[in-house]
């Protein structure tokens, strides 16, 4: 009998009886990220509606600078209120913040109000990611169906984006003031969705929404507890470098597409590869890969998005441009849903708030400063940029292998693998060593 056939003897699900048997939790989480991202047009449109509004380009910039540092900032609040608050009712929040927000912005014409309220929006916008990510972990009692929890949740998010993108340009051909309450009524069904529908999963040993006694043994969860955890650091160092890598799929390909002479209506097109790709994809390639351990597959995802975008220097025409996106978009696939599980498996249940919190900031930061720091490294040579995503991609992967370290015992075969069943306690994850996964 082969190991594979064996393992799924031993009682471990294949992917697909995973997704089968996910609970309801995870359905209900996707279905409201999908209502929401299917009105979530402002990342999209604002610099449209800013500029139609007569501020200049320079302008506009100040105020998705604020937003982008909102999101950071959101990332933080978020994960603290998820372990203090819980995780339904800071979803609640953030989105009943984010919809008056959203609609105060064309009630304003001045740019330091917008730019105040662009920089709120922002923050409450992402405050329940971290919960809502949090929840997906507390729903689920494997690593198995971790993965399969957030493929969905990225699924539902791919579909959501793309509908909304289309929706959001039939709506700024209209109105932008529709545009803006459109997004907020879609804030609004999840908050809806998630007050009527969600109820927090508290595990034994959690103290997620009830804080700790003076009398508690454990000490005060904090930021700088979870910071303690080296393979977290490791982690985070890690992600910051592969987000930052992957934007510059926004900024250096749309650069170079315009300098050999194609349209911006050749951009789309490789865009739209891309997200055919994942929407098509994704999830058989999440199911092939599902019983490997992450590190390597994490690692394979960051080297292929670094080499993929920095092919596009010697790109010259739609047929290689295309084999570049192929190519990035697989490390994409392989890396986005693996990376959140194996997340979750490195939690302590008092603290997943926070640690989700840490992982948005991450995200946002690499995405942020990316566009920044791309475009000023491709004004000064186009090639040292796709040298800058080459190197990215070699040490990122570096990142997402496990250290080895002498003084630590060497794990039992298998026992970090993606589906090897429930999560380790805060005690066996700290004994691991300062690898991503453990040693």
């Amino acid at each position: 009998m082969s190991t594979s056939a064996q393992r799924a003897g031993d009682g471990e699900p294949r992917f697909r009886d995973s997704l089968r048997q996910l609970p309801s939790t995870v359905w209900i989480i996707s279905l409201g990220i999908l209502v929401n991202r299917i009105g979530n047009f402002l990342p999209v449109f604002m610099v449209l509606y800013l500029t139609s509004q007569n501020f200049s380009p320079a302008a506009a910039g100040l105020v998705l600078g604020a937003a982008g540092l909102g999101n950071v900032l959101g990332n933080a609040l978020g994960g603290y209120l998820a372990d203090r608050l819980g995780r339904r009712w800071t979803i609640v929040l953030s989105m009943v913040a984010t919809a008056g927000l959203t609609a105060g912005i064309p009630l304003f014409d001045t740019l330091p109000v917008l730019i105040a309220l662009a920089g709120l929006a922002g923050t409450a916008a992402q405050v329940y990611r971290p919960a809502a990510s949090a929840l997906l972990v507390d729903a689920t009692t494997t690593t198995q169906q971790r993965l399969a929890a957030f493929a969905v949740h990225r699924f539902a998010m791919n579909i959501g984006a793309a509908i909304g993108g289309v929706l959001g340009g039939v709506l700024a051909t209209v109105s932008y003031v529709g545009l803006f309450l459109g997004n907020a009524v879609a804030c609004l069904l999840l908050a809806a969705i998630a007050a009527g529908l969600l109820r927090d999963v508290v595990h034994a040993g959690s103290d997620a929404g009830q804080g700790h006694g003076p009398g508690s043994a454990e000490p005060e969860p904090s930021y700088r507890q979870a910071l303690a955890d080296r393979r977290l650091r490791r982690f985070l160092v890690m992600t910051l470098i592969a987000e930052f890598i992957y934007i510059q799929s926004t900024v250096g390909l749309p650069l170079h597409v315009s300098a050999i002479g194609l349209s911006p209506a050749s951009f789309g097109l490789l865009m739209g590869l891309n997200g055919l790709l994942v929407m098509l994809l994704e999830l058989p390639i999440t199911s092939a890969v599902s019983r490997r351990r992450p590190e390597p597959v994490l690692a394979v995802g960051n080297l292929l998005t670094g080499v993929g975008l920095a092919l596009t220097v010697v790109a010259n025409d739609m047929l290689w441009l295309a084999a570049t996106v192929l190519l990035w978009t697989l490390g994409e696939m392989l890396y986005a849903s693996m990376a959140n599980a194996y997340l979750g498996g490195l939690v302590p249940p008092a603290m997943g708030g926070r640690y989700q919190g840490l992982y948005g900031a991450a995200i946002t930061l690499g995405t942020g400063v990316g566009p920044l720091i791309g475009g000023a490294v491709y004004a000064y040579r186009e090639w040292a940029l796709w040298v800058v995503c080459a190197v990215g991609g070699v040490v990122s992967a570096q990142l997402c292998l496990p250290r080895r370290s002498r003084s630590s015992p060497v794990a039992a075969p298998g026992s970090e693998r993606v589906g090897s069943g429930s999560r380790r306690s805060r005690d066996e994850t700290e004994a691991s060593g300062p690898g991503t996964g453990g040693q």
